[in-house]
Parts: C-alpha cells; sequence; structure tokens
C-alpha cells in the first residue's frame, strides 16, 4: 500500500481542499516490552502512516498486562487525531481492536472539542465530522497492584515545579517525566533533583508531508496524547498516580465562534477534560490508577505568586514554547515576544521586582514599548486571548491594575500605556483570583495547607 513518502508529491495543495479525503483507519498497534518501544499503525485514504514512542520501562515487568493492553488502546486511537486531521475523512474504520459504545462517544468528543481550534482557523464545521463507529465489546476495568509511587510530567516551566515542591512538602519522592528530547527539561530536572525519565516520540514524516502538499494543519490536543502515552508508562514501570500541573485557568475558551461555542485552546488541560480521562480509566483500564492536575484549584497568578519564592528555578525554567519544537529549541530560555513570553512576565510582575524579573528573562519587557501590542492582547479587549496556553483574560487585568499601582512599575512604558484601558474592563481582584476554587479531582491527602 502507498506511504506517505516525503520526497514524492501525493497530492497538490488544490488537490486537497477540492477533493475530500474518504477514509481514516485504525490499523493496528504493537508494544515490545524488551524495548518499550510503542508502534501505532494507520492508514488514510491508503496512505500508510506510523507514530512511534520509545518508552524507558527497563524491560518490561508490567504487573498489570491486561490494563497496560487496554492503555494501548487509548494511547493508539488519541494519537490518531494527528493523522485524521489531515484530511478529516467522512468514514473511520478499525482493523484490530475498536471501541465500544461508551468509547466511541469519548473519543468523537476529544476529537471534536481537542481540535476546535484547528476547525475555527480552517473554516470547517467540526459537527459534521465523522462519527466513530462503536464494533467493540464493551472495556471493563481490571484490579492491579500498583506500588503507592507519583509521576510528575516535567514540562520545563513554572507550574510542573510548583507541583513537584507541592507533592515534595507533603511527603511525596515523585520521578519526573518528559515527553519528547527537550534539553532545557533535562536541564531543570537536573536542578530539581528528581529521578527523572523520557519518552521519546516519533510523528511519521509522512504527515509534514502532507502538509507541505496541502494537507489540513493545526492544533491538536497534544496534552490528551501526552496522558495516554504516561498512562502506558506508569502501568509499564509501577504508579498508581501521574500529577499534572494544569491549571484552573485552562478552562476559560478561548474565544467563541460564531454559533457561540467555546474554542479552547488548553481544552485538553482542563477539567472538563481531565474527568473525561479518569473516567476512562477508572471504567475500561484500572481504578488503581489516578489521573490528575495538583494545580486544578489555582489560577495562574497564584502559581505565579507560588514560584515567586521558588528561587533555586529562577535560572533554569522556561514556559517559551520556542524551546520544545520536535525538531529543536529556537530560542535561548525566552523568546521575549511571544504570548507565553508576555503572560509570564506580566503575571510574576506584582510578585518580583523589575530586576528580578529581568534577570530571568534577560530584559525588563514592560519597559519595551513595541511590546505593548503583546501585552494588549492578553486583556481580551475584543473578547478573544491569543491562540496560547496563558491564564484568563481577567489575570491579565488584574496583575497589570495591581503594577499600575505599584511605583516599581507603573512608569513602565506598556503599564502606563495600558492603565488607562482598564477603566472600561471587568477588572478582578488579584488576591480574589489567587483563591482556590472548587472544583478538582485532588485527592484529599494532598489538599492539606502546609
Amino acid at each position: 500500500m502507498p506511504a506517505a513518502d516525503p520526497g514524492r508529491p501525493l497530492r497538490s495543495p488544490e488537490d486537497w481542499r477540492r477533493e475530500a479525503s474518504r477514509e481514516f483507519r485504525f490499523v493496528d498497534r504493537c508494544f515490545d516490552p524488551s524495548t518499550g518501544v510503542v508502534e501505532l499503525f494507520y492508514r488514510l485514504d491508503g496512505i500508510e502512516l506510523q507514530e512511534r514512542f520509545r518508552l524507558p520501562i527497563e524491560g518490561g515487568g508490567c504487573r498489570c498486562p491486561e490494563a497496560l493492553d487496554a492503555a494501548l488502546d487509548l494511547l493508539h486511537w488519541t494519537a490518531g487525531v494527528s493523522y485524521w486531521k489531515a484530511g478529516c475523512p467522512p468514514s473511520i474504520a478499525f482493523e484490530g481492536r475498536a471501541p465500544d459504545a461508551w468509547q466511541a462517544a469519548w473519543l468523537a468528543r476529544l476529537y471534536r472539542e481537542g481540535l476546535a481550534e484547528f476547525a475555527w482557523r480552517n473554516g470547517l464545521d467540526q459537527d459534521a465530522w465523522a462519527t466513530f463507529p462503536a464494533g467493540g465489546a464493551p472495556s471493563g476495568a481490571v484490579r492491579c497492584r500498583l506500588p503507592r509511587r507519583s509521576l510528575v510530567p516535567m514540562g520545563g516551566g513554572k507550574d510542573s515545579l510548583v507541583a513537584l515542591e507541592r507533592l515534595r512538602r507533603r511527603g511525596e519522592q515523585p520521578v519526573t517525566v518528559q515527553v519528547g528530547r527537550a534539553a532545557l527539561i533535562r536541564q531543570v530536572a537536573e536542578v530539581a533533583g528528581t529521578p527523572h525519565l523520557v519518552i521519546e516520540r516519533e510523528v511519521d514524516a509522512g504527515l509534514a508531508a502532507l502538509n507541505r502538499q496541502g494537507a489540513w494543519n493545526g492544533h491538536v490536543p497534544i496534552t490528551a496524547i501526552n496522558a495516554s502515552a504516561l498512562i502506558v508508562l506508569a502501568l509499564a514501570r509501577g504508579f498508581d498516580r501521574v500529577v499534572f500541573a494544569n491549571e484552573h485557568s485552562a478552562d476559560e475558551a478561548t474565544l467563541h465562534d460564531e454559533r457561540g461555542r467555546p474554542v479552547n485552546h488548553q481544552f485538553s488541560k482542563s477539567l472538563e477534560f481531565e474527568t473525561m480521562l479518569g473516567e476512562w480509566v477508572g471504567r475500561c483500564i484500572t481504578p488503581d490508577l489516578s489521573v490528575f492536575s495538583i494545580l486544578r484549584r489555582d489560577r495562574e497568578l497564584a502559581i505565579c505568586r507560588e514560584f515567586a519564592g521558588l528561587e533555586r528555578y529562577h535560572g533554569v525554567f522556561s514556559s517559551c514554547n520556542r524551546n520544545f519544537h520536535l525538531d529543536g529549541a529556537r530560542t535561548d530560555r525566552w523568546c521575549g515576544h511571544c504570548p507565553k513570553c508576555h503572560f509570564v512576565f506580566l503575571a510574576l510582575a506584582p510578585f518580583m521586582s523589575p530586576e528580578a524579573l529581568t534577570g530571568i528573562f534577560g530584559a525588563n519587557l514592560l519597559a519595551d514599548g513595541g511590546q505593548l501590542p503583546g501585552f494588549r492582547s492578553l486583556l481580551a479587549i475584543d473578547g478573544a486571548k491569543p491562540f496560547e496556553c496563558v491564564g484568563e483574560a481577567g489575570e491579565a487585568r488584574a496583575a497589570l491594575a495591581a503594577l499600575s499601582a505599584d511605583p516599581r512599575w507603573r512608569d513602565c512604558t506598556v503599564v502606563s500605556a495600558l492603565a488607562p484601558s482598564l477603566a472600561d474592563l471587568d477588572v478582578p481582584e488579584l488576591d480574589r483570583l489567587c483563591r482556590p476554587a472548587r472544583a478538582h479531582r485532588i485527592p484529599d491527602e494532598l489538599l492539606a495547607d502546609d
């Protein structure tokens, strides 16, 4: 069958827009416990596509092979979102294991809401997308004897470090893990002093070739894919918790489309998806593995206030996504111009001095008039904030209001220029935004205050 040869044109850009893609198939998946290699196979209109993960499992030894097998199904079906979106075909089929009715509805929801930004940017109607056929027998979870250990995904930024230190204060000795080879994350883990694991991921090169030829392309729910790989790793190596650092702010939609539907860049970081994932794990894999975010009650401002006191990490962390491309870093820690740099600087500023933040970023971004449009966009004056993993618009407004009253910051060019615009906006109190929210899935023993 044909493969997506990166050097051979398959369709012109015009063909991709003119000729509707017809079918996407989940072909097979396999796992070699001796090497930790997971291979996922797909077919888009006869084009063979394959994704590979290499898990650091040290020869296997899974205590619960039935649960691991079920987790591989979740990974196979979730990771397929990257390849299905290239053609958005109306027909979906399964050559191997197929989802039951509940799983099929779950997958349809993930693809629809996880690709909402992709659909909005490309002018596609996700309500008309394919449904997942329910051909499998109902999947039942099995009990597993997993040791009391926490696996913490490390992203290199402030959130995962705050999560790590909270677990440590509660007597945990977490193991950190990263998906991908980003050197910066390894450096942060070294400073944190944790046992650290690396999951390697290889996306089929043919997907990039299809994108160059005009296939549909855009944002995918990457956290859902990574979470599925981490669940496999947790079962293979013996962890009973996967503890994320996704905050309450991720629940806010980036914008609402013309039909009033939320479009959330961070859907797979939201409580909504976390609850979906927890239901899948408990229903289809094992009730003995918990997957949750320990920061779920906190907005970005509360996390920044806590991180301001973790000075040992100030010289190594970064939240700038230009460090984390599959083909390598494109900046040295902070680019200073993207929405992530702008928001992290703004959210940390109420809790730090200009000198301290300048030492982290290499410049005072709020003193640079050329950065004004970027900071203005965070306020969502036109009803939409940037398509990026940034906090709520209300948080940006509250931070700016606090800075406009702070003699250390109020004369900075961006602060003085944007402060008058707050008069026409809803500006919450900063202290209120730093209080914990109610909805979460954190175990009771991890909620105790220090």
